[in-house]
C-alpha cells in the first residue's frame, strides 16, 4: 500500500485526531468532520473493508453519546476507544482470514497474483504488524487516562512514532517482497536459459559424433 494510499485510508481518524483535542466543541467537531468524510469514502468507494466498518461503527456511535448526549465517560477514554476499536476491527480481519490491507493492495496487483503464498503472507504480516501497533496504542492510552507513569507528550510521542514506523513499513516491505519475486524469476529464467544452452550443446556434440 503506498503511502498516499494509507492517508487516504485513514484520513476520517487522521482528521478526527487534529480537530478533535482542546475543548468539547472541538471534540464534537472532530466526530462531525470524521463522520461526513467516512460517508464520502465509503460512497465514492474508497473505503472498503474492517477499516470502513470501524469508521462507521465508531463515528455512528460517537455522534450519538458525544454530540447528543454530551457523554462523559466516552470522552475520557476517547483515546482508549478509538485505538481499541482499529485494533479490534484489525483483528477480527485476520481471524476472518481477510486482513485489510488486502482489500487495498489488490488495486494495484496483477489479479493473477491474488491467490499466490507471497502476496497472501505480506497482507497478514502488514495487517499484524497494524494489529498490534493499534493494541499498544489502546493500553497507552488507557495508561495516560488511569495511571499516567510519563507526561502526556511522551504517551503520544510513542504513539504516533509507532505509527510512522508502521506505516514505512507498509510502504517498504511491499516493495521489498516485489524486488526479491522479480529477482528470483530472473534467476530461475537465467537456469533455465543455460539449462536449454547446455542441452543444444549436447545435442550438436552427439551429432558430431556420429
Amino acid at each position: 500500500m503506498s503511502f498516499f494510499k494509507m492517508l487516504l485510508v485513514f484520513s476520517p481518524w487522521m482528521a478526527f485526531l487534529l480537530i478533535s483535542h482542546g475543548s468539547l466543541l472541538r471534540l464534537k467537531l472532530g466526530v462531525l468532520v470524521a463522520a461526513v468524510l467516512t460517508v464520502v469514502m465509503v460512497v465514492s468507494r474508497l473505503h472498503r473493508g474492517a477499516i470502513m466498518w470501524v469508521g462507521i461503527i465508531f463515528f455512528s456511535y460517537l455522534l450519538a453519546v458525544v454530540v447528543v448526549l454530551n457523554n462523559m465517560w466516552t470522552v475520557k477514554y476517547m483515546g482508549v476507544l478509538a485505538n481499541g476499536a482499529l485494533a479490534a476491527g484489525t483483528w477480527v480481519s485476520i481471524a476472518v482470514k481477510r486482513p485489510f490491507t488486502l482489500e487495498y493492495a489488490r488495486e494495484h496487483t496483477d489479479p493473477s497474483l491474488w491467490n499466490s503464498p507471497v502476496f497472501l503472507r505480506t497482507n497478514y504480516f502488514l495487517t499484524l504488524m497494524w494489529a498490534v501497533a493499534f493494541t499498544i496504542n489502546a493500553f497507552l492510552a488507557w495508561l495516560k487516562s488511569v495511571q499516567p507513569t510519563m507526561s502526556g507528550w511522551a504517551y503520544e510521542a510513542i504513539s504516533y512514532g509507532l505509527l510512522v514506523l508502521v506505516m514505512f513499513v507498509s510502504t517498504w516491505y511491499p516493495q521489498y517482497v516485489r524486488r526479491q519475486r522479480e529477482a528470483a524469476g530472473r534467476q530461475m529464467a537465467a537456469r533455465g536459459g543455460g539449462l536449454r544452452g547446455r542441452s543444444r550443446l549436447g545435442a550438436g556434440s552427439s551429432d558430431g559424433g556420429s
